[in-house]
């Protein structure tokens, strides 16, 4: 009993420090973003992946033990941690106060990410803008002069009519 509710709140602090790692590459992504700092956003990226990769084995893991124990204590239906904390009391303080850190620092990662894909968008919304607008000179090409407006030619050539 007491060895699967340990293993279970090591786990729970485990995913607390590798939440707060993805939180402070989240943090780093957006100062990032705000100097449009392409080469740390790239590592950012990879060092979030690797976070959500170990967060979500640690999830898995954290799902058989609690498996485990609802099968040791006999609980039916959704197993939550305020259920394992009523059935032993003795761990009720120390399962409850994990709980309230990983939602605080979920929440907290939720409201980054929120923001980092807001900027991302308006960015991606306005690189769209501007490749539109290369895309829409480059169709109508011609020869430029140097104070860089287009020079109209007075007649349609041969190549051009063709084209």
């Amino acid at each position: 009993m007491s060895r699967q509710i340990t293993e279970l709140e090591s786990l729970l602090a485990q995913m607390i420090v590798e939440h707060k790692k993805l939180l402070a590459s989240l943090e780093v992504q957006q100062a990032a973003m705000k100097k449009c700092d392409l080469k740390v956003m790239d590592e950012v990226s990879t060092a979030q992946e690797a976070c959500r990769l170990r967060i979500s084995g640690l999830e898995q893991k954290r799902r058989l033990a609690v498996a485990q124990v609802a099968r040791e204590a006999k609980l039916i239906g959704d197993v939550t941690l305020r259920k394992l904390a009523a059935v032993y009391p003795a761990r009720a303080e120390a399962l409850l106060k994990l709980r309230t850190e990983l939602k605080t620092v979920t929440e907290q990662i939720r409201t980054r990410a929120y923001i980092s894909s807001r900027v991302a968008n308006a960015v991606l919304g306005h690189l769209n803008t501007v490749v539109r607008l290369v895309a829409g000179a480059v169709e109508k090409a011609g020869i430029y002069n140097k104070r860089g407006i287009p020079r109209v030619s007075n007649r349609i050539g041969v190549m051009e009519a063709v084209g």
